[in-house]
């Protein structure tokens, strides 16, 4: 295992939410390619040490994201011995319930907007005063081509997700005049085990096949084809080097050109 020194740094910091896995853990390892030391906070115990044993010790901290002490508590944890963090991404999210809205249970809606929406407040007010300090930085919201167009069946993601780009836009207001750029990213259909669970949950509540539900998603993008999380580390590592200097407050798809979440499937 990699060992990590606790004094403070002069080497950028990029700090993900949900970043042992997935989509954050392909950013973790792009930035770190281009120079970053990079930290994570996420729920899953095993990730976390597989993390640790490619980053370093004291890289990562287990932590409910939708839980505030938490996230207060595991960000200091890590970040108070570098005293810096140049990019945010706030990645942490799950899919919720796929449901007519008169069906969503309370408790679902709420478990679904305290992990994508309210973790982004989260993590980052803690993290402003030292963007704010060094008069620098980057945060990344994670939205959805879902924030942007609507999508049936997945109002409470929706919601959180279309919340994210305001917040973005709003933030990049705030930010901008301490030269922090602030922007939303917005993928479509991201090719895993995560999109795999949602086509087989849409399935079974349709009566359908899994193969039939993944044709109707490919459809919805131009290019017909789902997004890769390396699509998406790769604009997270464009907008924080020098190319990203001037792009703030946007919401940038990286989703081949999605026509419609509409559904084709309903009557």
């Amino acid at each position: 295992m990699k060992e990590l020194s606790l004094a403070m740094t002069d080497q950028p910091v990029a700090l993900i939410s949900a970043g042992a896995s997935g989509i954050g853990l392909a950013c973790a390892r792009a930035l770190a390619e281009a120079g970053h030391r990079v930290l994570t906070l996420d729920i899953d115990a095993e990730a976390i040490a597989q993390f640790q044993n490619e980053f370093g010790e004291g890289s990562a901290v287990v932590c409910d994201m939708s839980d505030a002490a938490q996230v207060e508590a595991a960000f200091h944890s890590l970040v108070d011995p570098y005293q810096r963090v140049d990019v945010l991404f706030n990645n942490a999210g799950i899919a919720g319930p796929q449901q007519p809205v008169e069906d969503i249970e309370v408790a679902a809606w709420q478990s679904t907007i305290d992990t994508d929406l309210n973790s982004v407040f989260y993590l980052t007010r803690l993290v402003i005063p030292l963007m704010k300090s060094q008069r620098s930085g980057l945060i990344l919201n994670m939205s959805s081509s879902a924030g942007r167009h609507g999508c049936p069946m997945r109002s409470p993601y929706v919601a959180a997700k279309w919340a994210a780009i305001g917040l973005a836009q709003t933030w990049a207001m705030e930010l901008g005049p301490w030269n922090i750029r602030v922007n939303a990213l917005c993928p479509g259909s991201v090719g895993g085990e995560r999109i795999d669970r949602v086509i087989d949950r849409d399935a079974a509540e349709r009566g359908m096949t899994p193969d039939e539900i993944r044709k109707v998603y490919q459809r919805q993008s131009s290019l017909r084809d789902f997004v890769s999380p390396e699509d998406i580390a790769a604009m997270v590592c464009f907008l924080a080097g020098p190319g990203g200097r001037m792009i703030s407050g946007q919401t940038l798809g990286i989703d081949g050109h999605t026509e419609s979440l509409a559904n084709w499937l309903d009557p």
